[in-house]
């Protein structure tokens, strides 16, 4: 029997560990909400002389030049989004220009607090990879300043003896180009509008001006004309303005670019909704019938009130497309994707009640209304709550789901059950005791006591299992999955709350 922090005696906890690196910066637009003060600090640099601006912007690119790929670029963005404040008249020259963008500029290090909750997944390419090794992609949850989570990733391989040989990590970050002018799916757009509750005349007469596929900017140019020239009530006009950007805001696509390392690429919060936070993704490589992959990974955007379930879909880790997912059944955290459609059907792990494991089956990827119970807390170490532990993984014998369960002191611990291949709601076996638990080394940090992962993948009949201790670093443990299938116990019907 495993006793209080200790963890199965068949788990091989591996030495590396990932700690987040505080000297990784992305260089943020700072813009003061005071528009006058926008003007203000614009009209002081303005003023300075052409030999003390020159010295001031030598000085800043020499302390800060070497942090960034390049920052003169940024700057120049920056400058190019405070230029409606610059009077009317004013000359500048270049100097004066960058000058601009370097005041609107500030470094977040998105690391320096934590390091945490990582999935992994198959490298998009294997190319040049020997016989028996794996390239493989890992996701984590870097946090800074304020706690504010973004996306960040490390690359490395799993070799045929299944040795992990981490890339070396990049000393910059960079954050994508982000294309706020997508096209939108009008008959996806005026769903998620009406579960909103935003299905009125205002929201219907704006969609039924736009083709079944319209972009960010001629959805704008419609609301513009209807806000010039009202015909409805200006307040209610308003308030759908508001919820129509909100969505609007909250699909999105990102790329960036080839030569940039895997380890220099952040996303970062971009939309309203996430602008406190980027939290847990799940990766998983999606397979479809016909052979072609996809990445997808489900995450939960937070603007400190509120949070939304979003879905990210990438082919090659450098564009991103990020949209909501819909439907009254995801409405909570912890979003799991199966690697593949059952009965050519979308299934999906959620714990939509806060407590139980829950599975959902869709026709569309972005919509789900409907899921059941899977699992319900049945042993002391998960009482309190049960969760996944990112997206299933498929053997031979079935699907084996890694799940997190919460239990006295508010401990995290991390179990596994096993899925029927061909019927997901079915509980074939389960683990009696749990898989991992926080050792004394790990159980100190942000969030004590805690062990969790997003994701895990299998090689070479090893289950490979990256974990977050105490919400601060990140670590890797393994087993054999044939020794984790013979411990599990038979169950006898998963509506049985004792399985």
């Amino acid at each position: 029997m495993v006793t209080p922090f200790q963890s199965h005696p068949m788990v091989t906890r591996r030495r590396e560990k990932l700690r987040g690196d505080s000297s990784r910066v992305i260089a943020r637009l700072l813009m003061p909400e005071d528009s006058q003060r926008i003007t203000r600090i614009i009209q002081r640099v303005l003023d300075l002389p052409d030999a003390k601006a020159e010295s001031l912007l030598d000085q800043v690119l020499l302390g800060f030049s070497n942090r960034h790929k390049d920052i003169q670029g940024i700057f120049d963005r920056h400058f190019n989004t405070a230029r409606s404040y610059i009077p009317a008249g004013a000359v500048l020259n270049n100097t004066k220009e960058s000058l601009i963008g370097a005041y609107f500029t500030m470094e977040y290090s998105i690391e320096s607090a934590a390091l945490f909750n990582p999935s992994i997944v198959p490298h998009p390419d294997q190319q040049g990879v020997q016989p028996g090794d794996l390239r493989f992609i890992m996701s984590l949850r870097a946090t800074g300043e304020g706690h504010l989570s973004s996306i960040v990733f490390r690359s490395g391989v799993v070799d045929s003896s299944h040795a992990i040989f981490f890339d070396a990590i990049s000393d910059h970050v960079v954050t994508p180009d982000v294309h706020v002018d997508p096209i939108y799916d009008l008959h996806l757009f005026r769903l998620k509008l009406n579960e909103m509750g935003a299905d009125n005349d205002v929201m219907r007469h704006l969609l039924n001006q736009l083709s079944d596929s319209f972009s960010y900017q001629g959805l704008k140019r419609n609301i513009e004309a209807l806000r010039a020239e009202p015909l409805f009530e200006v307040d209610r006009q308003e308030r759908t303005f508001d919820i129509i950007y909100w969505l609007a805001n909250s699909n999105y696509e990102i790329d960036f670019d080839q030569y940039q390392l895997i380890s220099e690429r952040v996303i970062f919060p971009t939309s309203r909704i996430e602008s406190r936070g980027i939290e847990d993704a799940r990766f998983v490589q999606f397979v479809t019938d016909q052979g072609q992959v996809t990445y997808y990974a489900t995450y939960t955007a937070y603007n400190g009130v509120s949070i939304l379930p979003q879905l990210i879909e990438t082919k090659d880790f450098l564009k991103f497309k990020i949209s909501t997912l819909n439907g009254k059944a995801v409405q909570n955290k912890g979003m799991a994707l199966f690697p593949r459609k059952i009965q050519d059907r979308y299934v999906m792990l959620s714990r939509q009640d806060g407590e139980n494991n829950r599975i959902m089956f869709s026709d569309n990827i972005h919509f789900w209304q409907e899921s059941e119970i899977l699992q319900e807390p049945a042993h002391p170490w998960e009482f309190m709550q049960l969760g996944n532990c990112g997206s299933p993984l498929e053997t031979s014998a079935g699907w084996i789901v890694l799940t997190h369960g919460v239990g006295p002191m508010r401990q995290y611990s991390i179990g596994a059950i096993l899925l029927d291949l061909n019927n997901p709601t079915r509980i074939i076996a389960y683990l009696d005791e749990p898989l991992l638990v926080p050792h004394e080394e790990e159980r100190e940090g942000y969030v004590p006591n805690v062990v969790y992962s997003c994701g895990s993948l299998i090689h070479n009949q090893e289950l490979i299992i990256p974990y977050a201790m105490a919400d601060s670093m990140s670590g890797i443990a393994t087993v054999r999955v044939d020794d984790l299938l013979r411990r599990m116990q038979p169950a006898e019907d998963k509506q049985s709350s004792l399985y």
